[in-house]
């Protein structure tokens, strides 16, 4: 399978490939396996893939739990070290092109004080909303990947 098949198929569809990375193939490891399902875990775990309810959580905390994404992603490629090819390349992509427009926006506005703001809040919870939708994109991409079994929906049932 080739990287654009393997982002279509999983409906990541907000990524922006270069031609020449993208048809490349997609050929995971035991180490890709590996930190795949290290990564999953802890997407299937937090706010970053689990409904919040408007009456319940903390938008502050919801945004700092994103924002962990990146520092667990980190701890993840350096314990998997250079083996771990395929899922070094989906992790930086999703971080950069779908995470980090987000944090960088709403962690902007959180220093503004939005939060203090209902109308802010509404509208960081839709867009929390639209991130969780990818992520759990992104989740099953890993489940997959980790050849366990997808629980990233389980919460709705």
């Amino acid at each position: 399978m080739k990287w654009q098949d393997l982002f279509e198929s999983w409906s990541i569809t907000k990524v922006s490939l270069d031609f020449k990375f993208a048809q490349l193939e997609f050929d995971p490891n035991p180490e890709d396996e590996e930190a795949a399902w290290e990564m999953y875990v802890e997407l299937i775990t937090r706010v970053t893939t689990q409904y919040l309810s408007p009456e319940h959580g903390d938008e502050k905390a919801a945004l700092d739990s994103v924002y962990k994404l990146f520092d667990i992603t980190r701890f993840i490629l350096k314990e998997r070290g250079r083996k771990c090819k395929e899922f070094t390349r989906i992790a930086v992509i999703v971080l950069n092109q779908i995470i980090r427009p987000f944090t960088a926006k709403w962690h902007k506005l959180s220093l503004q004080k939005a939060f203090e703001f209902p109308e802010k809040c509404e509208e960081f919870r839709s867009e929390l909303g639209a991130l969780q939708n990818d992520l759990r994109n992104y989740a099953r991409l890993l489940a997959n990947i980790a050849k366990v079994e997808d629980l990233s929906d389980i919460a709705d049932l």
